[in-house]
């Protein structure tokens, strides 16, 4: 099988990646695995064995033309059976047009939730006002049109298949549930950074953008600073946010209790130096970090989204409030300072959930190569 990704993954251009040895697999598994994406400066064409790269560079306004325009050649020139998009959203639109006179069939894959009203909505009269970018309105209206075209759709959660199946009906495809790949093996603990005034500490680990909601977590610690001023807040990860958050914890008088950590490699042996893992994303598609933090033993409080409901039940495994809603995040902070049953029962509980999802998803590249065989075959 011909298979060509439509991506935006500059990382798989680093032969020592991750995200590389991932490709390398499904490729293994594919047969033959062509990749168009957006690379670093320099990146040139490229074969590892049956993994083909193709890298582009192009300003953002003019990137769903020239990925359409390079995927279209590449469909003709290797006879690519399968468009594969990495989202319904430009990657998808550019799959789209790509396949455009040729006999290739398109896929789509879903990680995001993007029919959550959160993938719009900035706020409600309980929590800060976050700005969710435009562009998502458009990307909703993209998302529905593509959909509607592919021979084949892969989501990573029962959550979005459900919502898929709501808007649609029997106007798309069956989508497939295939979640994402997270690593079974915990690393060592790696002691947070030492803080004089923290003796309880939480974690929050991601991308520092709108959709991740951090404005919550520090709101929700400024309540419970007030009656147990020695928790703090270690958050791990960079972003577009990270300014404007530095300045609400000043603005809070929470400068010494909220620490920004920034990129860490080691995000995950971290986790297991915290007292909690907190997450307080307006919607998820999966939740990977919330695996992480299973494995890692440490108690999650985090908002109704991704697998929550479906590989971690609320107040057995994790405990889960509702998005927007900084009040419920700080009493589940209370709740897990005071109980110190509630803080051994639900790490147990939430590891189990965690290894019995992980052993239930199997071979991930072969399922993705069996998914993509079947959007040949449909009528």
């Amino acid at each position: 099988m011909k298979v060509l990704f439509v991506s935006n993954d500059p990382a798989i251009f680093d032969v020592a990646s991750a995200a590389r040895a991932r490709m390398r697999a499904y490729a293994e598994a594919i047969g033959e695995l062509h990749i168009v994406s957006v690379a670093p400066p320099g990146a040139q064409e490229e074969q590892d064995e049956n993994l083909f790269l193709h890298p582009v560079q192009a300003w953002k306004i003019f990137r769903v033309r020239v990925l359409a325009e390079r995927a279209h050649a590449l469909i003709l020139a290797y006879g690519i059976e399968v468009v594969s998009a990495q989202d319904p959203f430009e990657h998808g639109l550019a799959a789209l047009r790509a396949i455009a006179g040729t006999s290739a069939r398109l896929h789509i894959q879903v990680h995001t939730d993007f029919l959550s009203p959160w993938f719009t909505r900035s706020g409600n009269w309980r929590s800060p006002h976050v700005r969710m970018p435009l562009l998502n309105s458009w990307r909703r209206s993209i998302a529905l049109r593509v959909l509607a075209q592919a021979s084949g759709i892969r989501v990573v959660s029962e959550r979005i298949k459900e919502s898929l199946r709501e808007t649609y009906g029997n106007r798309i495809v069956e989508p497939t549930v295939i979640p994402v790949a997270v690593d079974p093996v915990v690393p060592e603990p790696v002691r947070l950074p030492p803080h004089p005034w923290f003796t309880f500490a939480l974690i929050a680990v991601g991308r520092l953008e709108p959709e991740k909601r951090i404005e919550d977590i520090i709101a929700a610690l400024k309540l419970v600073a007030a009656h147990y001023p020695t928790v703090g807040l270690f958050i791990v990860g960079e972003g577009r946010d990270r300014a404007k958050l530095e300045r609400m914890a000043d603005k809070l008088g929470l400068a010494d209790k909220v620490v920004f950590l920034g990129n860490r490699p080691d995000a995950r042996a971290l986790m297991a130096s915290a007292h909690a893992f907190i997450q307080a994303s307006a919607y998820e598609g999966y939740g990977r970090t919330l695996v992480e933090a299973a494995l890692a033993r440490v108690p999650i409080i985090t908002t109704d989204v991704g697998i929550v409901g479906e590989v971690f039940k609320g107040y057995e495994d994790v405990l889960a409030v509702p998005v927007a809603d900084p009040t419920a995040l700080s009493l589940s902070i209370v709740g897990l300072i005071e109980d110190n049953a509630v803080r051994e029962e639900l790490p147990r509980h939430a590891e189990d959930a965690a290894r019995a999802h992980l052993a239930a998803v199997g071979n991930l590249p072969s399922r993705i190569a069996d998914d993509l065989a079947r959007t040949i075959t449909r009528p």
